[in-house]
């Protein structure tokens, strides 16, 4: 994931700022408790495609 394009993605929904997991490949906005895939090196920023992330995922 390029770092710039990092600075300029927020959250569709809060516009709140997105923390990055590589290892699971997704971009995760804490204040909504959604998960953002990656796919091919492209976020997909659609809510209907988040995931939500259940109370007892950390963050």
């Amino acid at each position: 994931m390029d770092a710039k394009l990092l600075d300029i993605l927020v959250c569709p929904l809060c516009k709140g700022p997105l923390l990055y997991r590589k290892s699971e490949g997704e971009l995760i906005c804490k204040a909504d408790r959604l998960a953002f895939l990656i796919k091919d090196g492209i976020p997909v920023m659609l809510e209907d495609e988040a995931r939500k992330l259940p109370a007892e995922e950390e963050i």
